[in-house]
């Protein structure tokens, strides 16, 4: 047992010596210094934080309700709102880390690189948030708008950064990412305070075409939904295979358009029959020709047999 203790004694020293040169060290700091410095530096970076946080939000809140006032429209308001929150926000952790004493530079250089890898893999959804970013500076519909984007209609419920929102008649929801809408036709049916209705009528080639359209005219001077001006107009466009095309042109408000149009169409095929008017069924004359493998009429072929036969009995010599 004294053996094994003289093998640890060395390194026991060496241990001893070592913690008592640590334990000098930490009594020779002088912490009041360090609280004084470093403490400082921190409570001053983190009431830099909190007031500048909160400066912000109230900052962008003022913003957003000056735009409102404005008459700038919500999504573009609201998107605006977020820009200068984040923009601010990101001001003020740069200040309390040069606060705090750590240098910015190196950060922005650490930030920048990331940024670029982060784009680069994330190529796809900038694209959509550069699109919702043009779709909401530019503005070529809004929310409520009714439109046709990318081959779907509807009703226009949000404008996003990555995607906008749909509400088809039949109420499903249609979300369609924003990349998309900005090379796509976008037609707005809401844009305008009016819209044109066409109504194609067809009638007989034997009726009178002067009583056709004074009879579409009337229809849509008498109809309450049909505005006076632009003044109703009937224009004969076709000449089918069956009836003589005539289209009726009529304005009304965009929100009456669905109803105004349903009651013109049910009015002009009233007022058309009780007015002796036709509008014929599509038809067509059908010729059938039957033929041989050669190309003669089958009729023909079956004519010429008959009259053979007979006259081969006609001329065959009677039996004695």
């Amino acid at each position: 047992m004294p053996a094994a203790l003289s093998l640890f004694a060395p390194a026991t020293e060496a241990t001893r010596h070592e913690a008592a040169t640590l334990i000098g060290d930490v009594r020779g700091i002088d912490w009041l210094n360090l609280l004084e410095t470093w403490g400082l530096r921190l409570l001053a970076a983190i009431a830099i934080f909190v007031i500048g946080r909160w400066l912000a939000r109230r900052l962008s809140n003022a913003l957003d309700r000056v735009m409102g006032r404005a008459g700038v429209d919500i999504t573009l308001g609201g998107f605006l709102r977020n820009i200068a929150y984040a923009v601010m926000l990101v001001l003020v952790i740069m200040t309390a880390l040069t606060a705090i004493g750590i240098p910015t530079t190196s950060m922005f250089a650490v930030l920048g690189a990331a940024g670029l890898a982060v784009g680069l893999a994330l190529k796809d959804s900038l694209s959509n948030i550069a699109s919702g970013v043009m779709l909401i500076v530019l503005r070529p519909f809004r929310a409520g708008d009714h439109v046709v984007i990318a081959g779907q209609e509807g009703t226009v419920l949000e404008i996003r950064v990555f995607q906008t929102r749909l509400r088809a008649f039949d109420h499903r929801v249609i979300i369609l990412p924003n990349s998309e809408i900005t090379t796509a036709p976008i037609v707005n049916y809401s844009a305008l305070p009016q819209r044109r209705m066409e109504v194609t009528v067809g009638v007989g080639y034997d009726d009178d075409l002067q009583k056709a359209r004074e009879v579409l005219l009337e229809i849509a001077r008498q109809e309450p939904m049909v505005l006076d001006e632009p003044a109703p107009a009937v224009r004969v466009t076709n000449l089918g295979e069956s009836s003589v095309d005539l289209v009726l042109y009529a304005f009304t408000t965009n929100d009456d358009y669905p109803e105004a149009r349903s009651r013109v169409v049910e009015a002009v095929r009233n007022q058309l029959i009780g007015n002796g008017l036709n509008i014929p069924y599509p038809q067509r004359d059908l010729h059938v020709y039957h033929s041989d493998a050669d190309g003669r009429p089958i009729a023909d072929i079956l004519l010429r047999g008959v009259a053979d036969d007979g006259d081969k009995i006609a001329s065959a010599p009677t039996s004695p």
